[in-house]
């Protein structure tokens, strides 16, 4: 096995590079995903996170309503933390879950865990190799802007509330520079996939 924890903040290309790396033959464990299956109606989480912020972060039906929780949250780091502390232990260990079933599979899988929060969420899963896609705040911010419709202000607060580009690249093994175009970004990614050692390889 493999393990490669890539990062990188709001809009700075991580998806992109996730996709070329499943694209190469890589298990992509996106931590997103997992996110939303472990606050589903009736996990444990879902319960804990009403019983903190209320009833009013639910839907009629009982699913969490996420621009409810998120209005909250990103207005406030103290409950973001309670939100966390909720959240990625159950994460985490869905992750241990996935990567013992690929590894199972294919002792020699090379396994992407996808995770927005890496340093935030003080991921410690053994990793061979921690990736971080960075872009400039100022790019992420233009493509939250002129991308996804934000407001300059909620793109700004968004990325305030994710840990900083510095802090994201103290941890880097490998650096992806995403500021340029998306073929740079995907040759880089090309380049990093031909590095890992072939006794990795499936």
């Amino acid at each position: 096995m493999f393990l490669i924890g890539l990062t990188g903040g709001i809009a700075a290309g991580k998806s992109a590079v996730a996709s070329r790396l499943a694209e190469h033959g890589a298990v992509h464990i996106d931590a997103d995903v997992l996110a939303r299956e472990v606050v589903e109606p009736g996990t444990p989480a879902l319960r804990r996170i009403a019983e903190e912020f209320g009833s009013d972060v639910l839907t009629e039906d009982g699913a969490l309503d996420r621009r409810a929780l998120g209005d909250i949250v990103f207005a406030d780091a103290g409950l973001r933390e309670v939100l966390n502390s909720i959240t990625h232990p159950a994460v985490r260990e869905r992750t241990r879950e996935l990567i013992a079933e690929a590894t199972a599979a294919n002792p020699r899988a090379r396994i992407v865990y996808d995770v927005p929060l890496l340093v935030e969420a003080a991921v410690d899963h053994p990793f061979d190799a921690i990736v971080v896609v960075h872009a400039t705040d100022r790019v992420r911010l233009d493509r939250l802007v002129r991308l996804r419709g934000m407001s300059p202000g909620e793109a700004g607060r968004r990325i305030a509330a994710q840990a900083s580009e510095e802090e994201r690249l103290t941890i880097a093994d490998v650096v992806i520079d995403a500021n340029g175009s998306l073929e740079e970004t995907l040759a880089q990614t090309d380049a990093f996939w031909s590095s890992i050692p072939r006794s990795a390889s499936s």
